[in-house]
């Protein structure tokens, strides 16, 4: 069993974290605020840290800005703890190198199942990466091993919070080498509309893509659009600061989507009982290279939009449609696989035909985090 530390100025919430931790066997030490729980690490060097955000003395931020600073620790896993009105936090929290987050008020279950999570992706960094799911993984892992070692040693982000673009606030094209495009689309789209009325057929829509805009935004998207029923976001890097990379983000976001597409269909069936209607199922592709966000002028009002463009962006709406026609749920480009030092769960891989591309897409049936 492991040894865990949990940080929380209510002694209450400690309380109830300690003895659903202890009743599955495992070693609890608490703190009360940041500055007691950083020691804790230091000393103990704890197999996982659960955070609550808003402390005395050192608040949960300024607690994992530290322990990512200090080579000692930097690896340690951190869950941060937060209220729903604390999105803001949260986001900072994850580009700075948060592994998970929950809400409160807790739910058991979510606790012990993020917690073993964690657990169980920290044996497997410790392990030797000969057990890594595939060969392209394997690779990555390797190819990731002096980035990953770079990453902690560069200056800590003192600010991540940063609105995204707007087209009058980007005033020309800006282009990334290497960004993360996601893109998400109902599946069973066509399905609900002919079971729904378009009143129904908006409560549903409604109720995936407010939770699918706060996943994303969550993870640090850069910048995010509708297009027609899907959502693109666009993820990147930032060369001056110490952010999560953007695949690694974007991974999880899609697999927050997934999760976000089950809500979905609890809440078919209880707002629409006895109607038969299809599943509510959604498919996220995944792709990572050069992208540029185009600023575009409406010749006749004269208002702007950004438009993200290049060939990383277009495989990746074709590869949505060829994944969501091969049955998969997220599908992950090998250029994506090679940017994410974490080990991940995959399934079938395959080589997608692009329609008026030239090379086949090959990708990765991606199923979860961790072994």
């Amino acid at each position: 069993m492991a040894l865990i530390l949990a940080m929380d100025d209510d002694e209450a919430i400690r309380m109830l974290i300690v003895a659903a931790l202890r009743a599955d066997g495992h070693t609890v030490l608490e703190a009360a605020n940041g500055l007691a729980g950083l020691a804790l690490v230091r000393e103990h060097a704890p197999d996982l840290v659960i955070s609550d955000i808003n402390m005395p003395e050192m608040d949960g931020l300024s607690m994992l800005k530290a322990l990512r600073a200090d080579p000692a620790i930097q690896a340690t896993p951190v869950i941060l703890l937060t209220s729903l009105q604390e999105r803001e936090h949260v986001r900072q929290g994850m580009t700075r190198g948060a592994d998970d987050y929950l809400t409160k008020p807790l739910v058991f279950d979510e606790l012990r199942e993020a917690t073993a999570a964690q657990l169980d992706k920290h044996l497997m960094r410790q392990s030797a990466q000969d057990t890594a799911v595939d060969e392209a993984l394997d690779v990555a892992l390797k190819e990731q091993k002096q980035r990953l070692i770079r990453l902690y040693e560069k200056k800590l982000l003192s600010e991540l919070d940063q609105k995204w673009p707007t087209a009058e606030s980007l005033q020309e094209d800006r282009q990334f080498a290497n960004a993360t495009v996601l893109f998400v689309d109902v599946v069973s789209f066509p399905a609900l509309a002919e079971k729904l009325s378009p009143a129904e057929l908006s409560q549903v829509v409604h109720e995936f893509y407010n939770n699918a805009g706060n996943t994303v935004y969550l993870f640090g998207a850069y910048h995010m659009q509708f297009v027609g029923e899907g959502l693109l976001a666009v993820f990147v890097d930032s060369t001056d600061t110490d952010t999560v990379n953007s695949g690694l983000r974007a991974t999880k976001s899609a697999l927050g989507l997934i999760d976000a597409a089950h809500r979905v269909q609890g809440f078919l069936s209880s707002r629409f009982p006895g109607r038969a209607l299809p599943r509510f199922e959604v498919c996220v592709s995944l792709n990572s290279g050069a992208v540029t966000l185009a600023r575009l002028q409406e010749p006749l009002w004269g208002s702007s939009q950004i438009l993200p463009v290049g060939d990383t962006v277009s495989a990746c709406l074709q590869l949505q449609k060829q994944a969501a026609a091969a049955g998969w749920k997220v599908a992950a480009s090998a250029s994506l696989l090679q940017g994410v030092r974490e080990t991940l769960k995959t399934g079938k891989r395959k080589r997608f035909s692009i329609p008026g591309r030239s090379s086949a897409l090959e990708a990765v049936e991606l199923l979860g985090l961790g072994a």
